[in-house]
């Protein structure tokens, strides 16, 4: 926290009081008494456990303050909602509520705006593949789940690729004591991009030459990641099989483009 330092109302927040159990507990029998002094004990007595949770959202955003608004709200809604009947610690109950508070504002709050169609099919696909892996041994292929879904293959690989958080160009991914490596200095150039456009387009129809079982085993191996195991099982023939056709086909290719 030391790089984001928060500053509540001028407190310094290295001294603000941590209540122990005996007073958390006394402090909830006001409070359901009606005291409400007591509930603003209870959030000034918790606030560094919403600077806990904060650590690990750090990386997150650049605007600490926000984010300890918003686990504030998350503590506050804990608070009012906590039954001591219940007999669990309070940090136990306000944690999880803390924390969803602040994930739902990091993931409202993204530049990057995800469809909740593209959501809801990515966490299906997600729990799916759990289920299979759990009762197979092995993780699923795409085209498995894609089956059971009854969606495309295509649009479950989208809405899984959604999930995963942006990268920043300038992420540095190579340093050996000298000059950094930044991700951007791996990312081909428009330029460069252009100037491939008629290999793009020999290659495109050097696939369309192909005899569909071998066009259907490259796109398999290459583009969904099959292994050739997995295509054989698929289409009832031998790994051997699957190798010759996959080496002839990629053959053909190369002579066509050359």
């Amino acid at each position: 926290m030391a790089k984001h330092k928060v500053e509540i109302t001028g407190i310094n927040t290295s001294m603000i009081k941590v209540l122990k159990n005996d007073e958390m507990y006394n402090l909830f029998i006001k409070y359901k008494n009606g005291d409400t002094n007591a509930r603003e004990q209870l959030v000034n007595g918790n606030l560094k456990l919403v600077l806990s949770i904060l650590k690990k959202f750090n990386h997150r955003t650049d605007n600490m303050d926000d984010l300890f608004q918003i686990g504030c709200i998350g503590l506050i809604k804990a608070i009012d909602n906590f039954d001591l009947s219940h007999n669990v610690r309070f940090s136990t109950y306000a944690v999880p509520m803390i924390v969803g508070e602040v994930k739902r504002y990091l993931r409202d709050n993204n530049s990057i705006r995800i469809s909740r169609s593209l959501k809801d099919l990515a966490f299906k696909a997600l729990r799916l593949k759990e289920e299979l892996t759990n009762k197979y041994g092995k993780e699923p292929t795409l085209e498995m789940i894609s089956i059971h879904l009854g969606m495309d293959e295509i649009d479950v690989l989208v809405a899984l690729d959604a999930l995963r958080e942006p990268v920043s160009m300038f992420e540095p991914i190579y340093n050996d004591g000298g000059d950094t490596i930044y991700l951007a200095d791996q990312l081909e150039s428009r330029d460069e991009n252009a100037r491939n456009w008629d290999i793009t387009i020999a290659l495109n129809d050097a696939m369309e030459k192909l005899k569909k079982k071998e066009r259907q085993i490259l796109f398999d191996r290459f583009i969904v990641g099959k292994t050739q195991m997995e295509i054989a099982e698929e289409i009832g023939i031998s790994q051997a099989q699957v190798s010759r056709l996959e080496k002839n086909a990629i053959d053909h290719v190369k002579k066509i483009i050359r």
